[in-house]
């Protein structure tokens, strides 16, 4: 642990700003620097809204557009990709990422997968999500039901007696009858 010193402005001491470097620079030199965790890609991305839809932009660089499969689910979009080393040979460092990569993002209102469109240029995807139309809500008229035990309708001479359940049924044997 170290040592505590209450400072004294009247010491005549002298003050070594570089004192404990030694101390900060042990055994830098001498453990090997590790880099157990190889570098991994995100997926950067910029989302915008408007009224009428969505606009993502994405960063995937160095990826073919035909190897980004883009997945859209009611509201959750996915993005996938995959990036491979094109030659084998001998590499001193590599800092570039290889392997699969992918990310999703949930948004607040479903996304038209019919009209959703993907454009990638320069490293950038462009994905443009419209909006689903908002479900019209209609108003139903109520009808009114009148229950009856049966309906006696007369043709001539003849009265025919039919069991009804409601108005419908009144109409409907009215045509038969006629």
């Amino acid at each position: 642990m170290a040592d505590i010193k209450r400072y004294d402005r009247f010491s005549l001491a002298r003050f070594e700003p570089f004192g404990d470097f030694d101390d900060l620079m042990k055994g830098f030199f001498v453990r090997p620097v590790l880099f157990e965790n190889p570098p991994q890609m995100r997926i950067r991305m910029d989302r915008k809204e408007d009224a009428k839809a969505y606009t993502v932009h994405a960063d995937i660089p160095g990826v073919k557009k035909e190897g980004i499969p883009v997945n859209i689910e009611g509201k959750q979009v996915s993005i996938s990709t995959e990036t491979k080393l094109e030659k084998e040979e001998k590499v001193l460092r590599s800092e570039r990422y290889v392997g699969k990569v992918a990310r999703s993002l949930t948004l607040p209102h479903e996304v038209d997968e019919a009209k959703s469109q993907a454009k990638y240029s320069d490293g950038v995807l462009e994905l443009t999500l419209p909006k689903k139309a908002p479900n019209t809500a209609r108003k139903l008229k109520v009808q009114q039901v009148i229950k009856t035990q049966a309906i006696a309708v007369r043709r001539g001479r003849q009265r025919i007696v039919l069991p009804a359940r409601s108005v419908i049924d009144l109409r409907r044997a009215l045509t038969e009858v006629a």
